[in-house]
C-alpha cells in the first residue's frame, strides 16, 4: 500500500476504510472484511458511536493473525465536547477504551468548534465555547501532550480552514500533521490544498464519493451526486473503472489519502483495487476540469459569527 510521510516522520497509508454512518454491526463486519482483504488503515471517531465494534473488528483481526497492531493505522477524533484542555485526555482515553487499543496512530481535532463540557450536541448558542474564551490552540496543545504520553502517535485536525490553521499554528507554534477535510471533484479546495502543501500538512479526503448516505439534515434539494457526473462516468469507463474507483484513484493521484466508507464486501474489495490504479494524464485532466462546486457536509447551524468563526463563512 502506498504511504505518505507526515511532517512528524510517521507514515499514513494512502487508502483506508471510513466508518462514519456505519451502524455498530456494519462497522464490525466492514472492519473485519477490510483487514482480511488487505486494508491497513481504519478511520473512526468518538462521535460515530461505533468505536466498540470498530475496535472489536481490529482486535479480533490482530488475534487471528490477519494483521499485526503495528501494521494497521488507526485514526480517531476528539469530539467537540472535549475541547477544554482538562477534558482532552478523557476524550482520548474513552476512545482507546472502546477500541481496546493502547494508542491510536492519528488523533484529530474533529471540528474547529468547541461545545461546553458534557454537551453531546448544542441546543443553543450558550452551549458553545466562544473561540475567544477557548482558543483552538489550547485544545491542540493539550492533544500534543497525548503524543508525549504515548497515547497517540500523530496529532492533526479536521475541517480546518486556512485562517483557522494559521491562527492555531501562530499561537501554538506547532504545525498539525494532518487536516482531514471534504475533498472530491465538486469540492477540490485548491487554495486549501496549496496552503497545506506549502506548510507540510497532509490532507486526507473524507466523503470522496459525495456521501450519498449522509443524514437528511445535510441534504439539499436539487443537489448533484458527483458519482453521477457525466464526465466522471465517461472517464471511469475509459479507465476501466467504476465511477467510485475513479474518484478514489484521483484522490490518491493528487497526493491525498482517502477514506471511503462501505459496509458491502464487494465494494470494499473494489475500493481497495482502485488504490493501486495509475491514473492517466487524460483522466486527471478531465476530472480537474470539472467546474461544478458543491459541499456535501456543511453544518450551517455551527456558523456563529464571533463564536465559532470571525466572519459569516465558516469555511474561510
Amino acid at each position: 500500500m502506498k504511504t505518505f510521510t507526515l511532517n512528524d516522520g510517521n507514515a499514513i497509508p494512502a487508502f483506508g476504510l471510513g466508518t462514519w454512518k456505519s451502524s455498530e454491526d456494519d462497522a464490525y463486519r466492514a472492519v473485519k472484511e477490510a483487514l482480511r482483504v488487505g486494508y491497513n488503515h481504519i478511520d473512526g471517531a468518538w462521535i460515530y458511536q461505533n468505536e466498540d465494534e470498530v475496535g472489536r473488528g481490529i482486535c479480533e483481526s490482530i488475534k487471528e493473525g490477519i494483521i499485526k497492531r503495528e501494521e494497521v493505522f488507526v485514526t480517531s477524533k476528539l469530539w467537540n465536547s472535549f475541547h477544554a484542555p482538562e477534558d482532552v485526555e478523557k476524550g482520548c482515553r474513552e476512545t482507546l477504551t472502546k477500541l481496546g487499543l493502547e494508542y491510536v496512530d492519528l488523533y484529530l481535532m474533529h471540528w474547529p468548534v468547541a461545545f461546553r463540557s458534557g454537551k453531546l450536541m448544542p441546543e443553543g448558542t450558550e452551549d458553545f465555547w466562544p473561540l475567544s474564551d477557548l482558543p483552538l490552540s489550547k485544545t491542540f496543545e493539550a492533544m500534543l501532550k497525548l503524543r508525549d504520553q504515548g497515547l497517540v502517535k500523530s496529532v492533526g485536525v479536521s475541517n480546518f480552514s486556512i485562517s483557522k490553521l494559521e491562527k492555531m499554528i501562530a499561537e501554538s507554534g506547532v504545525v498539525p500533521a494532518v487536516n482531514q477535510v471534504e475533498l472530491h471533484p465538486y469540492n477540490p479546495q485548491e487554495e486549501l490544498f496549496s496552503y497545506c502543501s506549502d506548510k507540510g500538512i497532509h490532507l486526507t479526503a473524507y466523503s470522496p464519493l459525495g456521501s450519498g448516505d449522509r443524514p437528511k439534515f445535510l441534504r439539499h434539494k436539487g443537489e448533484s451526486p458527483v458519482l453521477e457526473n457525466e464526465i466522471v462516468k465517461v472517464t471511469a469507463a475509459e479507465e476501466g473503472l467504476t465511477p467510485a474507483q475513479l474518484l478514489i484513484a484521483w484522490a490518491i493521484d493528487r497526493g491525498t489519502s482517502v477514506i471511503p466508507k462501505s459496509a458491502n464486501p464487494g465494494r470494499i474489495a473494489e475500493n481497495l483495487a482502485a488504490a493501486s490504479h495509475t491514473l492517466s494524464a487524460k483522466a486527471r485532466s478531465a476530472i480537474n476540469e470539472i467546474d461544478t462546486r458543491f459541499r456535501y457536509v456543511d453544518i450551517k447551524e455551527w456558523c456563529l459569527p464571533g463564536i465559532t468563526c470571525e466572519g459569516d463563512n465558516f469555511w474561510v
